[in-house]
């Protein structure tokens, strides 16, 4: 979707900056910068927002080849407003975009073509029957080829209530590979009979999840996986946080580069904390998130100048 970056108070005017946004998209981006092969497979507007989303893809290596217009639809689009210290304020126009217009027929070309991992997000869900439509059959197939599917909670209270959220991502567990949610997500995929989190990991590894991640903001993050006792921890790295949107996308995109190159889990978590900890300490979405030969720069003391 187009993203309208405010740089203060909505209702006082000023500067604004457009861009791309989107939870898929900025790990499509992610996964790229990280030198792999990424497809972004999504519906948009036959408008200028929509050229703005497919220039910027393009332009960070990313597959847009699946990529559906809608002529009768807009683009999404979104607005970000800082709105006092570090406090932002998000609007979302998505009722009636091309995206909550898509059905399981457009992306058909897309997972025909097939993939090693399939990426899925809680908000597209949210965008209306036909877009869970998708969603589902998007899990499915790719349960059903031995993909590995990777669902990414990302519940946001302005696009549906937690109850609904529930009711339509729990029955994807079982084709579910990779499950991850921030500790407040945890309880809706894991059902309301499991009450602490040691239960609610239980109860999602039971359903027929290999991997549980649970985000954790600044505290890092956690796995836990059906194969092993215990879990794993990753502390997040300390940098000055600017933004924190898209830090969630980024940790995605960490973990799934790390499954790709084969990376042990502690490997994996750690290269997901720190594109995490690259999405905070920059402004925008997606614009800080590392190639792979920056990874080690947050290892260097803080005010360094390379030369």
């Amino acid at each position: 979707m187009l993203s309208v970056q405010a740089e203060g108070p909505l209702a006082v005017g000023g500067g604004a900056r457009l861009t791309l946004a989107g939870a898929e998209a900025n790990v499509a981006v992610g996964l790229a910068r990280l030198g792999h092969r990424a497809r972004w497979a999504g519906r948009l507007g036959a408008d200028e927002p929509g050229r703005v989303a497919l220039r910027a893809l393009r332009g960070e290596g990313v597959d847009v080849a699946h990529a559906t217009l809608d002529p009768g639809a807009p683009t999404g689009a979104m607005l970000r407003e800082a709105r006092v210290a570090d406090l932002a304020r998000v609007h979302y126009w998505r009722a009636g975009s091309a995206a909550s217009r898509q059905r399981p027929e457009d992306l058909a070309p897309a997972l025909a073509a097939g993939a090693r991992m399939l990426h899925l997000t809680g908000i597209t869900a949210a965008l209306g029957e036909g877009p869970l439509a998708c969603v589902r059959e998007a899990a499915r197939h790719g349960h059903a080829h031995g993909w590995t599917v990777v669902l990414d909670v990302n519940h946001r209270t302005r696009l549906w209530p937690a109850e609904a959220a529930a009711a339509a991502l729990r029955p994807l567990l079982p084709h579910v590979d990779v499950l991850i949610a921030s500790e407040d997500e945890l309880p809706l995929v894991a059902g309301p009979e499991a009450a602490a989190e040691e239960e609610q990991v239980a109860s999602l590894l039971g359903s027929g999840v290999r991997e549980v991640l649970i985000t954790r903001g600044g505290r890092g993050a956690d796995r836990y996986a059906r194969e092993a006792p215990g879990g794993v921890h990753a502390a997040a790295p300390a940098v000055p946080v600017r933004d924190v949107v898209g830090a969630g996308d980024a940790f995605c995109a960490g973990y799934l580069s790390g499954l790709l190159d084969g990376l042990g889990p502690a490997e994996r978590l750690a290269r997901a904390t720190t594109c995490g900890a690259f999405a905070v300490a920059t402004s925008g979405d997606w614009e800080g998130l590392p190639h792979r030969d920056e990874l080690p720069l947050l290892h260097t003391p803080p005010g360094t100048t390379l030369r």
